[in-house]
This record gives C-alpha cells, structure tokens and sequence, in this order.
C-alpha cells in the first residue's frame, strides 16, 4: 500500500536494535484517514471470506482493527495483556513475547467472545517474530474457530516471522513489508 509506505518514508525513525518508530501515526497518534485507507485495503484483501469477527491484541492493534471492522460490519475481539477485574468467567489464554517490549505475556479473551461457529481476521500493526499473531492463533484454536487469514500493516519481511507462518499455509496480507532498514534508509519488498 503505497500510502503507508510514503508514511513510513516520511515520519517513521529506524532506531538502534531493528526497532522502526511509527509513532507520530500509527501506533501512539494516530493518523485517522490513513487508517481508514488500510481499513478499506484489508476489506479488499478479505473481500468474501465471511468473517464474524476481527482479533487483534492490545493495544496498538485495537485501532487499525476498529476502522476495518466497520468495513466488514463485524464486533472486534482483544486480546488483553493484564489480568483485570473486569475480564471474569472462563477464558483463553496464550503466551506472547513482544519484540518491541522485550518481554513475555499472558493474553487472555473471554471465551464468550470467540466460538467454534466464528470466522476471524486477525488485524495487527506489526509483524516481525511473529509471536504475537502466533499467540492469537492459539487462541483461535483453543475456541475452535476458524482463521480465515491475518491482516498486517508493517512487515519485517527481514525477520523470520512472516515467512514462518505462510509456510504452514496462513493466510498473511501485510501492507507494506520492509526487506531491510537502518537509520539511513528503508527499503520494501516489491
């Protein structure tokens, strides 16, 4: 999606350690019409695949997936990563290792919220290890619910993650995919 990649282009900071800082609009302010447009790109993407719902993982991917559920006129389901009052009853959980944050967490979904009977898109921000989307995954299983695919904004197409999880035949579309970066220069797959 060239208008991401533009995005990326201009406002995104490659910093030390393979981390890309998009957080001027993507994942602390957010840039509202870009969202719409990659809403509107996974709708495409996904176009006739039936979903019933949309799983993403707290927090940065709560937004994108908000503005492409309207698209698909269906409720959004996340992933929390703090035990909390509020989240009572049976539920799934998953262990997840976040790249960004380097650290490990215990995701969690009421079980009310996912069944056997959904289709999910999984909507994301980032992939790179891919154990955040490894970790929803779980959870789908764990429900019996079908995967219909993952929709992803930034791919690190230079990390394992992406290319792991297509092999065992996962539906991946990313928005843009990044072959290589360094502070100096950032350059996608074609």
């Amino acid at each position: 999606m060239q208008l991401l990649k533009d995005k990326i282009i201009s406002d995104g900071i490659v910093k030390a350690g393979g981390v890309l800082k998009v957080d001027s609009f993507l994942n602390h302010q957010i840039d509202i019409p870009l969202y719409n447009e990659m809403g509107k790109e996974f709708a495409r993407l996904f176009k006739g695949q039936e979903i019933t719902k949309i799983l993403t993982i707290e927090a940065s991917g709560i937004g994108i997936a908000c503005i492409a559920a309207q698209y698909f006129n269906v409720p959004v389901v996340f992933a929390k990563k703090m035990q909390s009052k509020n989240l009572d009853g049976e539920i799934y959980t998953s262990q997840v290792h976040s790249f960004t944050h380097g650290k490990d967490y215990t995701i969690r979904v009421s079980k009310k919220f996912i069944s056997k009977a959904d289709r999910v898109l999984i909507i994301d921000d980032f992939l790179a290890n891919g154990k955040a989307l490894i970790g929803l995954i779980n959870i789908l299983e764990q429900a019996g619910a079908t995967l219909v695919g993952a929709g992803i904004a930034i791919e690190k197409g230079f990390q394992e993650g992406g290319r792991a999880l297509r092999e065992q035949g996962i539906n991946i579309q990313s928005l843009a995919i990044i072959k290589e970066m360094d502070e100096n220069k950032i350059v996608f797959k074609d």
